[in-house]
């Protein structure tokens, strides 16, 4: 193939350095690989949302402030008067952002590693320094490692997700609260995964003029919506606000997020179904010969198999019918790791049953 000169003289060496972002095939597959929800709206919930987007205007823009959808999600989750709110095409879109605000060259982001692969690659692609700073053997964050690099680099950001993606613990909110007072730069606080978790940051953010928290409706069970939101100090999400794309929260996203935050209770039940079903599961997976599982506050679970055998464990079951995420080869740490998401008693049965074949 014809060398291309546009690539080598103008696309940063940084991006050429970057794989794009790759979604396995999951067609015919029990697919339980991208922590999504397995619960779906019976007739009379979907009759009733597809009644609302029959009267859209698809030919006009969308509301740019997307007024409704912020109302809807500050009453749906008692977000603080104190707090302004900004909406993205998902979490990434936000942490892009943020990412855009205040990096660049020599400018450093910080996070404990492993964690969400998309702040380093977000990190990479504004040109910032991305710093990993270590976990323990139980995937906690090393406190006092953490707290020597903000003081070392001065970061621009320090991304703290909680729970962890993909090791499912969640963060002290005392060690936060560590990094919001020793850190100059944004302090984002990911709680992707607020719905399995028995806690949140959320009523401390307004104490931190640099702390944003953000969230997502995807794991709640809207991932094709794409819809995140960030909520902080008013002059700081005023400030980030500058950099969002107009309207880049679509009209259907809207309506259907605004719909759903009507019936916040329906998600709710099925999230505690799905937390209940974690428990069984992580039970179930302690019990197996060769199997170190570790504990979750989302709506997933990270377990080791037996030392040069994740891969082969990976594709064994994928031949089954059964897709999960194997992050062998990811990080040091993720050695012969797989990555299971929670679904319903019957689809966890088949991986279960796929899994106990597979470590034969």
């Amino acid at each position: 193939m014809t060398e291309n000169r546009v690539i080598k003289r103008w696309i940063h060496s940084h991006i050429q350095s970057l794989q794009a972002y790759s979604v396995a095939k999951a067609q015919g597959l029990v697919k339980l690989d991208a922590m999504e929800n397995p619960y779906v709206w019976g007739d009379e919930l979907r009759g009733q949302w597809l009644e609302e987007l029959k009267g859209l205007a698809l030919n006009r823009y969308p509301d740019g402030q997307a007024v409704d959808v912020v109302t809807a999600l500050t009453q749906a989750f008692s977000i603080p008067p104190s707090l302004s709110v900004l909406l993205g095409n998902g979490s990434d879109e936000l942490i892009q952002t943020i990412a855009l605000a205040v990096g660049g060259a020599e400018r450093v982001m910080i996070s404990a590693e492993p964690s969400f692969s998309m702040y380093r690659v977000i990190t990479s692609i504004t040109g910032s320094t991305f710093v990993a700073t270590p976990r323990d053997a139980q995937f906690n964050i090393d406190q006092d490692a953490l707290l020597r690099a903000v003081a070392e680099h001065d970061p621009c950001c320090v991304f703290l997700a909680s729970p962890n993606n993909p090791t499912g613990n969640p963060c002290d909110p005392e060690l936060i609260e560590k990094i919001a007072n020793a850190c100059s730069g944004i302090v984002v606080v990911d709680e992707a995964y607020d719905a399995f978790s028995e806690s949140s940051f959320m009523d401390r953010v307004g104490a931190h003029q640099n702390v944003v928290l953000m969230r997502t409706l995807s794991k709640l069970g809207l991932a094709g919506l794409r819809l995140g939101f960030l909520m902080g100090e008013p002059n700081l999400i005023s400030e980030l606000n500058k950099i969002r794309l107009p309207y880049n929260v679509n009209v259907m996203t809207q309506a259907s997020a605004a719909f759903a935050l009507q019936h916040l209770d329906w998600f709710d039940h099925q999230a505690e179904k799905i937390k209940k079903a974690r428990e069984r599961l992580l039970s179930s997976l302690a019990s197996m010969a060769g199997v170190t599982v570790y504990p979750s506050a989302a709506n997933f679970l990270l377990f080791r198999v037996a030392d040069g055998s994740g891969e082969a464990v990976f594709s064994n079951l994928k031949q089954q019918g059964v897709l999960i995420k194997s992050l062998h080869g990811t990080h040091p740490q993720l050695a012969d790791c797989l990555r299971v998401t929670v679904s319903t008693p019957e689809e966890n049965q088949l991986f279960l049953d796929a899994l106990q074949v597979a470590l034969q």
